[in-house]
Order: structure tokens, then sequence, then C-alpha cells
């Protein structure tokens, strides 16, 4: 028994492509988890905030008044100083150098003398590179940084860390020099 395959006819072609449109646009799109630092999925809608809310990998938010993104906000320039040292890094890379280690090092040192203290580790990038490649890669340098000062001893909960990638420079022209500024780790003051 042989079966035949009718092909569709060009009279039945605009019946069904509005058929597929609209089943497309009555079904919606599927949202894409995102993971934590840990690997679980974070579920934007269930903590009550939506992305792009200036929550970090590890769900803190941005409320601290001396965020880079809340200076951003007020019409302020980033700040470079502090209690805590910014750590530079190099380009295309969130490894941590002798000198950044150093740094770390006193900064875990400061926190043990301040036990009571928390800060925030914000990422940053400079401008080359993709939007979604330079937040990355912020959110690499920034959990580098946390797990050195977790390896110093310091409690993984009294840090969290957010990425800016290339959002929130400390420099725009377009020099090395001007890179290397931005391509940090960049703490913000500590609060309880």
């Amino acid at each position: 028994m042989a079966r035949t395959i009718r092909l569709a006819t060009a009279a039945t072609v605009p019946f069904v492509v509005p058929l597929v449109v609209l089943g497309l646009v009555l079904s919606g799109c599927v949202k894409k988890p995102t993971a934590l630092d840990d690997g679980a999925p974070y579920d934007a809608a269930s903590a009550g905030t939506a992305p792009g809310s200036g929550l970090g990998a590890d769900g803190a938010s941005d409320t601290n008044p001396e965020s880079s993104l809340e200076r951003y906000r007020r019409g302020l320039a980033p700040d470079e100083g502090g209690i805590l040292k910014d750590v530079p890094f190099g380009y295309d890379s969130y490894e941590l150098n002798a000198a950044g280690r150093d740094i770390l090092a006193a900064n875990a040192a400061w926190l043990n003398e301040n036990p009571g203290t928390r800060t925030e580790i914000e990422g940053h990038s400079d401008d080359r590179g993709t939007i979604e490649y330079n937040l990355a890669l912020g959110a690499r340098r920034a959990k580098a940084a946390k797990d050195y000062l977790v390896s110093l001893g310091i409690a993984p909960d009294r840090l969290s860390t957010i990425s800016y990638g290339e959002e929130l420079p400390l420099c725009r022209d377009s020099n090395e020099s001007c890179y290397g500024r931005n391509r940090r780790v960049h703490f913000i003051p500590p609060g309880p």
C-alpha cells in the first residue's frame, strides 16, 4: 500500500502561518534561569526582584549608598580610594597576580581586625569585548577576589559580589592607561 504525502499548497499557507505565529505569541518565551556562585539556579521572580535591579551573584542588594551604582545614580564619579584597596587585573584575565594577592592580604587583615563588617566586591572590566562577555569577566574577577579572601579566613557570608562589567568605568579614554584603571575589583566601603 503506497502512501501519498500532500505538500502544503499555496492556498493553505495563508492559514497555517498565522496559526503558528498566534501559537508562539500565546505560549510566550521561557525564561532561562541564571546560576549563582555555587551553581544553584536563581529565580528572580521568587526573590521579589527583577533582572537588572542591582543584585549580585549571591543575592546582595546594591542599597549601600557608596556602591558604584549608587554613586553613578547620584551623578558622582566612581571611587578609587577607601579603606579596602582595589585589585587590578590584566587584560582579558581574572587571575590574581602577586600584587593583587598582596592587596587582598592587606584587605583581609583589615577585615579580620573588624569582624563585624561586610563588604561588597564589585567586578569591573575595560570596554573591549561585548557587554555580556565583560559582565561575565567582571563576575569572575569578583569571585576570584572573594575566593582568595575566604582562603585567608574571611567568612564568605561577610562578602558579596556583583559585576558591572564595562558599565561603570573609572576612565573613558581609549588608551592602555585608562583600560588598566578600569580592569579592577573594587570594594565598596564596609558596612555592618
